[in-house]
């Protein structure tokens, strides 16, 4: 199937493989994601060709004959780059590249280029490059050594632009480096998290562009970026939710997820996501408008547990129901789902029903205690105002009175530094 457009920026053909375990509506919602991830790149998609094979070619992909009808089409419609919505092995690469002497992308490769062109900070910008060197090292060729700065181009942001001068010895210190880099950003990020532990942690994930920024920047005028667009920000973002006066919660937004998000990246993004590893609940933000937003739930769940966070409590928050007047899917979600809640982000529909429910979650999970110390403790104080939200702090003539509220394991700590020598 090939259907054509016509545009005047950087022109590219999406190719795909069906095989008999994958439905054509399933590949279809496949390369109109990729279709998105292009435009995000900065592409258009003049052309979408389906192959349909009993399994990958080895060498081509999608079959010799397949590539050479590819070779022909981008000769007559002026094409820029082939996207190839698996990812593809540095042989096959290579192979398609003689044959049709154009830049070749698979999936993994266009989202690592559209990462490079959203990282803004120090972290975010060291984590794409380390996730590109790891994805670029197996797949170095002479294919595109005309490539260069000047020309530009989705495939060739970060350190792509100069990965066919640069031989396999330099690009492994690199790494060896951004990896020492991280390490180091690992350790500040854990100083600062432990920081919070006295109080909830709670962190919205989702697939891309399911509404978490909105959702953040409602809950906590926030003001983080929220574009209509794959990937709109990178960076985790923590800001605190007053529930009530005395009440608080640490709310953080993460990247969005994505079918298939390359395991290099992942890998390298481990200081971002480990704020989901350390956080006490997990809100899952869904676009329910999304024609797919169960294969939605489905990659989103399988990520967590590929992080070890599939045990963490979560709250499904099916968004964007001011798109959707679909009261049969509403129904099928309410008989499916336990802790769930429908809202807008958009238009500050059931908020304050999700703001209960993390309430309710709140008053769970948190102890509230009082002890008396003598009043040469300050030590012992200062600890506790460490590890629990202190509410009340009183000086009498000999003693001190504190009110705290806490977490079950913070306050098993506390009680065995208070009463540790009261026998």
């Amino acid at each position: 199937m090939i259907e054509i457009k016509q545009k005047n920026i950087e022109r590219a053909i999406l190719v795909g493989v069906r095989t008999s375990d994958i439905l054509r509506s399933e590949l279809d919602e496949h390369l109109s994601e990729l279709e998105l991830l292009a435009d995000t790149a900065g592409a258009v998609s003049v052309a979408k060709i389906i192959q349909d094979r009993v399994s990958p070619d080895s060498a081509f992909y999608i079959g010799k004959g397949k590539a050479e009808e590819i070779a022909l089409l981008v000769d007559s419609e002026k094409i820029d780059l082939v996207i190839f919505d698996e990812d593809l092995a540095p042989t096959q690469v290579r192979n398609l590249e003689n044959l049709i002497k154009r830049k070749i992308l698979d999936r993994s490769g266009l989202i690592l280029d559209i990462f490079a062109s959203h990282a803004r900070t120090n972290e975010a910008k060291t984590q794409v490059e380390l996730a590109q060197l790891e994805y670029t090292l197996p797949r170095l060729t002479r294919a595109w050594t005309h490539l260069s700065k000047q020309y530009g181009g989705i495939g060739t942001k970060g350190p792509g632009e100069t990965q066919i001068e640069t031989d396999r010895r330099v690009i492994r210190t690199r790494i060896s480096k951004l990896k020492s880099k991280l390490k180091q950003i690992e350790q500040q990020q854990s100083i600062k998290r432990s920081k919070r532990k006295n109080l909830l942690n709670a962190v919205l994930v989702g697939y891309t562009n399911a509404g978490k920024s909105t959702l953040l920047n409602l809950l906590t005028e926030a003001e983080v970026l929220a574009e209509d667009k794959l990937f709109a920000t990178l960076d985790s973002t923590t800001r605190q939710l007053e529930l009530t006066k005395n009440k608080k919660v640490l709310l953080s937004d993460t990247v969005g997820f994505i079918r298939k998000l390359p395991h290099n990246l992942i890998a390298s993004f481990k200081s971002t996501l480990d704020i989901i590893r350390e956080a006490d609940l997990v809100l899952h933000i869904i676009d329910v408008s999304h024609p797919f937003y169960e294969d939605h739930i489905k990659t989103v769940d399988e990520t967590l547990k590929e992080l070890d966070c599939h045990l963490i409590s979560q709250i499904k928050i099916f968004n964007k129901i001011d798109a959707n007047d679909d009261e049969t899917k509403f129904n099928y979600i309410a008989s499916k789902y336990d802790d769930f809640v429908l809202v807008s982000a958009l238009r500050g529909f059931n908020i304050e029903k999700l703001k209960q429910m993390i309430f309710d979650f709140y008053e769970k999970n948190f102890i509230e205690h009082s002890v008396h110390l003598d009043i040469k403790d300050s030590q012992k104080v200062s600890k506790i105002h460490e590890l629990a939200e202190v509410t009340s702090l009183i000086y009498n003539d000999d003693h001190i009175s504190v009110c705290f509220r806490t977490k079950p394991e913070n306050f098993e700590i506390i009680k065995r530094l208070v009463y540790k020598n009261s026998e």
